[in-house]
């Protein structure tokens, strides 16, 4: 099929919501139209159209808008997280590569450092690596280019944990030795499977966060394990791993094992109280999720 559908100017956006029974003042719409994109703020007005388009009677624009602001306070808070996560498993991995036996170097020449690696993911990973020893702009990078680059196109493992992009940080846990990938994800308390696929829906998550995406009524297509044998996540409330309530109780749950003094929780649980009219339910929150132990841990 053809699209023939011409854009509209703020005005006529403004004119289509409130035609279909949305309220809210229209200079005050087009204004927030002219610095938030229709199509962004659909994604939030959506649960509230009925079939034939229109709103759902008592749905006004400022309802949108408090769903669309909460969610994006909500994700500087998941990117928050992420980033303690991503950073303490960096510098595991620097650590417990660098004294593995095989040297500063041995990541990029002997295959054994890395052997869950299929030959072209070890290929395409050294290229990154190389790629972003040779053009990052780290003050240490530089240095070692200037100094060591004519004889090695590789960072030693504990800077290049540094410049790696999380993708590439994710390739490494998966492709290190079985000891490795214990050790890590036993700062975590979980399996290294399950921390795995942890890491791979974080990866996921923060790519989403980056680009300023949803997380508020978001179903996720990359699901992570939930520990099967630890009830915690079970009893009295089970943790479900479609919706960001499970992002966020397994950052709750990381959070107390490497950062245990931050406040992260309660800046979570003042979010939510400041916005008591944005449906948790929509984020996979359980009605009785407080009563989760790992929420109830301080």
């Amino acid at each position: 099929m053809k699209y023939t559908k011409p854009p509209f100017t703020l005005e006529q956006q403004a004119d289509l919501l409130l035609s279909r029974g949305m309220t809210g003042d229209k200079s005050l719409i087009i204004n927030r139209l002219s610095v938030v994109n229709y199509y962004r703020l659909s994604g939030y007005w959506y649960p509230l159209r009925q079939p034939d388009h229109s709103f759902k009677p008592g749905t006004s624009f400022e309802r949108v808008w408090r769903r669309y602001v909460f969610d994006r306070h909500l994700r500087l808070l998941v990117i928050d997280a992420i980033e303690r996560i991503e950073v303490a498993v960096r510098s595991q991995l620097a650590y417990h590569h660098s004294h593995h036996g095989g040297g500063p170097f041995a990541y990029t020449t002997n295959s054994a450092e890395i052997p869950e690696l299929k030959t072209e993911e070890r290929t395409r990973f050294l290229e990154e690596i190389e790629k972003e020893t040779k053009y990052s702009k780290e003050t240490f990078a530089e240095h070692f280019r200037k100094k060591y680059g004519d004889e090695h196109p590789y960072m030693p493992i504990w800077m290049a944990s540094e410049i790696m992009t999380f993708g590439c940080m994710l390739t490494l846990f998966r492709g290190s030795p079985y000891d490795i990938r214990k050790k890590i994800a036993d700062v975590f308390s979980v399996t290294d499977e399950v921390f795995s696929s942890w890491l791979l829906t974080l990866n996921v998550v923060r790519n989403i966060c980056a680009h300023h995406g949803r997380l508020w009524n978001r179903e996720l297509g990359v699901k992570p394990k939930i520990p099967r044998k630890q009830l915690i996540w079970h009893q009295p409330v089970e943790v479900a791993n479609n919706r960001i309530f499970g992002i966020l109780t397994i950052c709750k749950y990381s959070m107390d094992r490497i950062a245990p003094q931050s406040r992260w929780p309660k800046r979570l649980g003042d979010l939510l109280a400041e916005y008591p009219d944005v449906p948790k339910i929509s984020m996979g929150f359980p009605d009785d999720w407080q009563n989760c132990p790992i929420w109830k841990t301080q």
